[in-house]
């Protein structure tokens, strides 16, 4: 099964057959102050040097988020997809929680988007679904509702179903559904990344689908995080990740994904991976 998002130009496909696929995180505001004052004052240069630098890094799509305290997040979030599209042709990801943020940015995206994200709860599928047919975007969504975010993979896997079941009736296909099998922090608990792991190996084995994640969580609080976070993604891949929302700036992480990526035969004959070698060797 493959998830194709695309830009004007561009496609990008998301499969169990395909190179990783590395969704650039850095544009958003949450927990950057000074990044959050120049929006709230129409600057956009931020924006600017976060996409320079994430492509540079290597990530294929972009995270779009706009999500600023006291602004006016759906104008906001339409102003940075159109500025992130005249700099970049690679596909966006799509980033609020506010139904009317994802309707500007979408309407604003020139293109196939992944939308990022719902949760399994009744009422945020029946107001993100019918958005997400319209515009024949990708969905990502996270398996926890209303009740919990679940712990344990068994758990999680009966809102995935859920999720698929809800998706299915909506007449949306499941090419265009993405599962996030949820990083949660290993310092909280050690079992966490098991779990973690666990999940996005029943999510493959019972339902074939593509996931990404939000790599970054799992090693929130913890020291020499992309250390961890460079032994997680090759782990998480051989159970069936093909995507992930991270920091494409950090080098150790990256090549972690493209070394996999060659380990595991998506790379074939490293290909890639020797072009990208003889290239920083240039």
């Amino acid at each position: 099964m493959h998830t194709v998002v695309s830009s004007a130009t561009k496609e990008v496909t998301i499969g169990h057959d395909v190179p990783f696929v590395i969704i650039g995180e850095r544009i958003n505001p949450t927990g950057r102050k000074l990044f959050q004052e120049k929006l709230r004052a129409g600057d956009m240069s931020t924006v600017e040097i976060d996409v320079h630098d994430q492509i540079a890094g290597g990530a294929d799509m972009l995270d779009v988020n706009m999500g600023v305290p006291l602004a006016d997040e759906p104008e906001l979030l339409a102003k940075a997809v159109k500025l992130v599209q005249s700099l970049t042709d690679v596909p966006l990801c799509i980033d609020s929680s506010v139904i009317e943020a994802l309707q500007a940015g979408l309407e604003a995206y020139e293109g196939k988007a992944l939308v990022n994200s719902m949760t399994g709860e009744d009422e945020r599928m029946d107001l993100i679904l019918p958005l997400v047919k319209e515009h024949n975007a990708a969905i990502l969504a996270l398996p926890n509702d209303e009740t919990e975010i679940p712990m344990l993979a068994k758990d999680r896997m009966v809102i995935v179903e859920k999720i698929v079941r809800r998706v299915e009736k909506e007449g949306i296909p499941l090419e265009n559904l993405l599962i996030d099998p949820l990083a949660m922090p290993v310092g909280a608990d050690p079992e966490n990344v098991k779990q973690t792991l666990e999940t996005i190996y029943l999510v493959k084995e019972k339902y074939g689908l593509n996931m990404s994640i939000g790599a970054s969580n799992v090693t929130f609080g913890l020291p020499n995080r992309h250390a961890l976070n460079a032994a997680f993604m090759p782990q998480a891949m051989a159970m069936g990740l093909q995507s992930a929302i991270m920091d494409s700036r950090t080098a150790e992480v990256v090549q972690s994904v493209r070394a996999a990526d060659l380990l595991l035969g998506l790379d074939p004959w490293g290909g890639n991976w020797i072009t990208k070698f003889r290239a920083s060797q240039a």
